[in-house]
């Protein structure tokens, strides 16, 4: 599990300002980009998760959040562990992002 955003390289302090706020996280550049990344569960279910439930996604995206916080859960409870569990979370990420019906 991992939380990722990208941003054009002229946004650099703003992904920078990402780590020193949320005590978290990678930044890694590219040609012309800027990745945030957070792959450590413990960062992500104790600093990332709180964040955005404080502060909420407008759009899609939330509903994006809310499936990847399920999946979050799953993996917290242990229930990847299961293949029960595992197919859930395949569920989930095969409806999330380009796999979402869009009305």
């Amino acid at each position: 599990m991992r939380f990722q955003v990208s941003q054009h390289i002229r946004d650099i302090k703003l992904i920078e300002s990402f780590i020193s706020y949320l005590g978290c996280g990678i930044l890694t550049k590219r040609d012309d980009s800027v990745l945030f990344e957070v792959s450590k569960f413990n960062d992500i279910w104790e600093k990332i998760i709180p964040f955005f439930q404080k502060t909420p996604i407008m759009g899609v995206k939330d509903l994006e959040f809310k499936e990847w916080r399920l999946a979050a859960e799953i993996i917290k409870t242990k229930k990847h562990l299961t293949q029960e569990g595992l197919e859930e979370i395949y569920q989930i990420k095969s409806g999330m992002n380009t796999g979402r019906e869009h009305n």
